[in-house]
């Protein structure tokens, strides 16, 4: 038994077929020992770790999977940092799951644990977006909210996200102080599992009416809407949550022709249609796409199994379907939202938006064209979250998103929302309608305002401790000897986010930068590209995302432009010495 598995894998292993676990766990460790040893290996190795942004993994036995031992103990160390951290008896937890293979399960598990410790639950009867989750949070008066989903990762995984009692993921120092308690919880003898029914309340459609309610109070131009209620849209959940709630969404809003795509509308952690559950991957639209072109619609949504982020398709001027990306659904979105409020007479001057640091300076430039402040952040929606936090009732967030795939506008949710997203989207469409016009019309418009912006990403895997120490060297060359120019265009400035340092390449002049430190690197050129360097923190990967400027002078000249672009993407991937 021990030729393929070290005495180490072995004794944890073991600890699994004497403890307190059910009778088919343990007998599912046993036959790993006795027929699998390399999942035995993979499965015990080492523990799932709980990180800023809670537990993800593969589902199974073992302490590096998801399951009912490993979310028990990570609950009973939140459970434990709540109960050291609110003064009195704690205001409550609400928790919501996706359509995950044992998502229901690990929630009941979640909300078991939570009761057992004298923590009132509020738990979603049914699967819910991890938008809703993170509104119920503050219309319940919750302490802290828990949502069971891996978003887009393959069918085998699960995950377990932490939210606080403003709506947001955790946040420095909460998420490390959580993480302290989690790992005190070295056994399941730890965890209370015998949950107490009486302190576990279901919650379904009176949540979902306030959020709804919520949702159209967004809404610019619901004449317009009303006008124009016949616009053809096909949506897919791809089998995930957002079928709970973005087709009711969109007829609350107005919306009378929206056709669901049935092939994808049952939830099924299988995703049996789709390789990927991830609306960034092409072929995850594909059916969706095939049924627009059979109804003749003119607009495709598609949400993740959570439906926090949302995948658009529009027609272009052959009147064919292309897939716009995260950074041109979130200008078209941050184009239409600021240029609303000012038409409306909405903007006071205390109002701004978000973006994180690789999305698009387009949304920034758009920002400042109304007089409308704009703030960067970390990668991670958890810190769109936490300036919204930071400036309530001081200035008025209208929208702010991210390069993959999630925004938010209004701030009754503290997460990415693509119930949202698909709603205003859409309005955006009637009001492109309005004008006569197309959404990738509009796009190409404010490519002609405000300059071509295109957008690139090259991800190279560096396997093995090698593999780590070359990463590590190629950010500590970019350090020292930062590039002065790049394709033979100026490095005008830098931005090192671990050493917190903003400098003026052509004065040496340097400012301070007040974000958290993380291993990322930018440089900002003379034509207005930026270039953004970024290892992972989880794999053996190093990320380069290129930001080109380019002008478009008409919209006819779109593919010429964009064909341009994408070769000076090219050629700085070349300059790089990265191909």
């Amino acid at each position: 038994m021990g030729s393929g598995a070290d005495d180490r894998i072995i004794s944890r292993a073991s600890k699994w077929l004497e403890g307190n676990f059910d009778e088919e766990t343990k007998k599912l460790v046993k036959d790993m020992m006795e027929n699998d040893l390399q999942g035995l290996t993979e499965a015990f190795h080492t523990d799932l770790e709980f990180g800023t942004g809670g537990l993800r993994g593969i589902m199974g036995a073992g302490t590096n999977r998801m399951n009912k031992y490993t979310v028990g103990m990570a609950t009973q160390g939140l459970a434990n940092y709540i109960k050291a951290a609110v003064a009195g008896a704690p205001a409550g937890i609400a928790i919501a799951y996706d359509s995950r293979n044992n998502s229901r399960f690990f929630a009941q598990v979640t909300a078991d644990v939570m009761s057992a410790n004298d923590i009132k639950v509020f738990l979603f009867s049914e699967l819910r977006p991890t938008p809703e989750l993170s509104f119920a949070i503050r219309h319940l008066g919750c302490v802290s909210g828990i949502v069971i989903t891996a978003s887009h990762n393959p069918k085998e995984y699960n995950g377990y996200k932490v939210y606080w009692s403003d709506g947001g993921q955790l946040v420095s120092p909460q998420d490390k102080n959580v993480i302290a308690e989690v790992r005190k919880i070295s056994s399941i003898n730890e965890v209370c599992f015998e949950a107490k029914p009486e302190l576990i309340e279901m919650i379904d459609a009176d949540v979902d009416e306030a959020y709804l309610k919520n949702v159209m109070s967004l809404s610019l131009n619901p004449q317009l809407i009303q006008k124009h209620h016949e616009l053809k849209i096909v949506y897919t959940p791809i089998h995930g949550s957002g079928i709970t709630l973005v087709p009711q969404a969109l007829k609350c809003m107005g919306f009378d022709d929206v056709h669901v795509l049935q092939a994808q509308a049952v939830p099924d952690g299988n995703f049996p249609t789709v390789k990927s559950p991830n609306p960034e991957e092409p072929s995850a639209l594909a059916l969706a796409i095939q049924k627009a072109n059979e109804t003749g619609a003119s607009l495709v949504l598609a949400t993740d199994p959570d439906a926090d982020r949302v995948g658009v398709a529009v027609k272009n001027n052959k009147g064919e379907f292309i897939l716009l990306n995260g950074n041109q659904t979130a200008s078209i979105l941050t184009a239409y939202l600021l240029g609303q409020w000012k038409e409306k007479g909405l903007l006071r001057g205390k109002e701004f938006i978000v973006k994180t640091i690789v999305t698009s300076e387009l949304l920034k430039d758009i920002a400042t064209h109304y007089n409308v402040e704009s703030f960067d952040v970390l990668t991670g929606f958890k810190y769109i979250a936490e300036i919204i936090q930071k400036l309530e009732g001081e200035k008025v967030f209208i929208g702010g998103g991210e390069e993959s795939y999630g925004f938010l506008v209004g701030d009754f949710v503290r997460d990415k929302d693509a119930v949202i997203a698909c709603c205003m989207i859409a309005e955006a469409a009637a009001y492109a309608l309005e004008k006569g016009l197309s959404l990738f019309d509009m796009l190409q418009q404010i490519y002609v305002d405000f300059g071509f912006y295109y957008e690139g990403l090259l991800s190279l895997t560096k396997k093995g401790i090698s593999g780590t120490e070359e990463i590590a060297k190629m950010m500590a060359g970019y350090r020292t000897q930062p590039p002065h120019e790049i394709n033979n265009r100026a490095v005008v400035r830098i931005m090192d986010y671990k050493l917190q340092k903003e400098t003026d390449v052509k004065t040496g002049l340097q400012k301070d930068i007040k974000l958290p430190v993380s291993d990322v690197l930018q440089f900002f050129l003379d034509d207005g590209s930026k270039i953004t360097v970024r290892p992972s923190g989880t794999e053996p990967k190093i990320k380069f995302y290129f930001g080109i400027k380019g002008v478009l002078e008409n919209a006819s000249q779109f593919e010429e432009t964009e064909t341009l672009l994408k070769q000076k993407i090219s050629d700085l991937i070349v300059a790089m010495k990265l191909q």
